[in-house]
């Protein structure tokens, strides 16, 4: 026998509400099977899914543009400061610069090895330390500072790195409260299309199960088969039925 499942996907439950108010619309209140109170929630309750979830979809849609940007925007900030702490330690190597000095940038004097960069994270606390250490130790010592890289060149990009991070930060967080937004409409979605289609079951209870079905189908209820009836049907299992 066939069984029904609520939708689980939020095209198949605003199709749910849907094809139920517009059999609503056509029978008239009088001869639909469910309440006029269920029709007043459904009508003011579409709207506002369907605006929750264009809100989502437009949030994520604009993170993904500017993802391919921001990821050149990452990869020459950890370029700049990578090459610039490089010219550092050969600077230091050929004596040019002392090697304590790198301690204002919060290098070890004797480790001539680039720090990790590999996360946004530490390109971030990096980035600051070279600026701010190249900073110090040219006012204290003016006419030395490094070119090629200069820091002036590693800040711009370190500058339009942070800056995007935040946004992205921001559009993350912007993003994880309309999904969570998503996520409690769906529970009362699932509320408010079981009530209804409860309705729409016991109103045509009296007809026995196979009519019952075959009329609540046409207000938007759907039914499916178990793997062993269609089975027996001959019809290609999916692998989502029940095993019953």
């Amino acid at each position: 026998m066939p069984y029904r499942r609520l939708p689980n996907t939020d095209a198949a439950r605003l199709r749910a509400m849907k094809v139920a108010k517009s059999k609503f619309e056509e029978l008239g209140s009088a001869a639909s099977p469910f309440s006029t109170k269920t029709m007043i929630e459904i009508n003011s309750f579409i709207p506002q899914f369907e605006r929750a979830i264009s809100e989502y979809k437009m949030s994520v849609s604009m993170q993904s543009e500017k993802s391919s940007k921001y990821q050149q925007l990452v990869k020459n900030a950890r370029m700049y400061v990578s090459h610039f702490i490089q010219v550092l330690n050969l600077s230091c190597l050929r004596n040019e610069i002392k090697p304590e000095k790198k301690l204002m940038y919060k290098l070890l004097p004797d480790n001539y090895t680039v720090p990790d960069l590999s996360t946004e994270a530490l390109l971030l606390e990096w980035g600051k330390n070279i600026i701010d250490g190249e900073t110090e130790r040219t006012m204290s010592s003016p006419g030395s500072a490094i070119y090629n890289p200069s820091i002036g060149k590693v800040k711009v990009h370190y500058e339009l790195f942070a800056e995007a991070y935040q946004g992205k930060k921001v559009s993350q967080k912007t993003s994880s409260r309309f999904l969570d937004n998503i996520q409690s409409l769906r529970t009362k979605a699932d509320q408010i299309i079981l009530d209804l289609w409860n309705q729409i079951e016991g109103h045509f209870a009296e007809l026995g199960t196979e009519a019952m079905q075959e009329k609540s189908k046409e207000f938007g209820i759907v039914y499916y088969l178990r793997r062993k009836e269609k089975q027996k049907l001959g019809i290609p299992v999916s692998g989502d039925e029940d095993f019953e």
